[in-house]
């Protein structure tokens, strides 16, 4: 068991440390890690979950509808508790509350997921890794770009500066558009009508796609040199929901509902993984909350190593 933990997160942490010593090195800055972080949405997470989905079979999607929408309650729920909570109750502003939101809400499955869950489940991690990608891409991200546009809308009016701001409606459309969107749909659509990969051609867009994992996580290893980390309450609270209350009352729910063991397991450890570097992405792009975005993305990975270790254990 300790080796399989060990297996699973520690090439995780010793990438994100490599990052960071890039960047205080500087052989890389923010700048080009943001052009590594396209990379890896534009082309090779795109890659990867295609051929991850084409290589699974039918009859096993069609097993695995209970946990997608595990996934997807487990990652929509959060979000929007921590959004009313973080803006009604703590009276935080509509743009940190919303990166807050997508901190706490937003498991890092796009960016990690192949390298954790591959890890463990191997060709079975395609489902939950497409599925949490198209909840963040679909769901969680624009409706967190609705909202840092409606706020910045708003601190211009106060300003005195005109301009209108994207529609959520706007957002979902260029999210469609993405490649890690409508790749796994693709594929899925094919699966679901017959269609039978190629040898050759699924291990070529492989190739790429087995990078997705050590360029993300290097990427963000730079962003976190570059952004600085601090230790702050509201940091604090991101790291103990992202990696501990969440997962954990999933984990709790799902037992409840007397889901079977396996889907829970990968359920849970899906929604274990640490938050994703897009709050930190996002945070820079509308210069709000950089520093509390970077430190809870650099803490949560850190952590992880002991709370996903856990997570791994407990639904061994």
């Amino acid at each position: 068991m300790i080796s399989t933990i060990v297996g699973a997160l520690l090439p995780i942490v010793l990438t994100l440390l490599l990052g960071f010593v890039a960047g205080w090195h500087k052989d890389f800055d923010g700048k080009q890690a943001a052009i590594l972080n396209r990379m890896v949405m534009l082309y090779a997470l795109p890659l990867v979950l295609f051929a991850g989905m084409m290589s699974t079979p039918r009859d096993a999607i069609m097993a695995q509808v209970p946990l997608a929408l595990a996934i997807l309650a487990a990652m929509v729920v959060p979000y929007v508790i921590v959004l009313v909570v973080a803006r009604y109750i703590c009276g935080r502003d509509i743009m940190t509350s919303s990166l807050q939101a997508l901190a706490i809400g937003g498991p890092a499955v796009p960016f990690i997921g192949v390298s954790v869950l591959g890890h463990l489940f191997g060709t079975a991690s395609a489902i939950p890794i497409s599925v949490a990608s198209l909840v963040m891409n679909l769901i969680q991200v624009p409706a967190t770009l609705m909202l840092l546009s409606a706020g910045m809308g708003a601190n211009k009016a106060a300003a005195g500066v005109g301009g209108s701001s994207p529609t959520l409606a706007d957002h979902i459309i260029n999210a469609l558009k993405e490649p890690v969107v409508w790749a796994p749909l693709l594929a899925l659509i094919f699966v679901l009508v017959g269609v039978k990969p190629v040898g050759s051609i699924q291990d070529s867009l492989v190739l790429l796609g087995k990078s997705t994992g050590g360029v993300a996580l290097f990427a963000s290893g730079i962003v976190l040199y570059s952004r600085r980390v601090a230790v702050s309450l509201p940091m604090g609270i991101s790291v103990l929901a992202r990696n501990i209350i969440v997962p954990a009352a999933t984990w709790g729910l799902l037992l409840v509902a007397d889901f079977p063991p396996e889907i829970m397991r990968e359920v849970v450890i899906t929604i274990a993984i640490p938050t994703a570097s897009i709050s930190v992405i996002l945070a820079v792009q509308y210069q709000t909350a950089e520093q509390e975005m970077a430190s809870t993305l650099f803490f949560s990975t850190i952590l992880s190593l002991v709370t996903m270790g856990g997570f791994i254990w407990l639904t061994a």
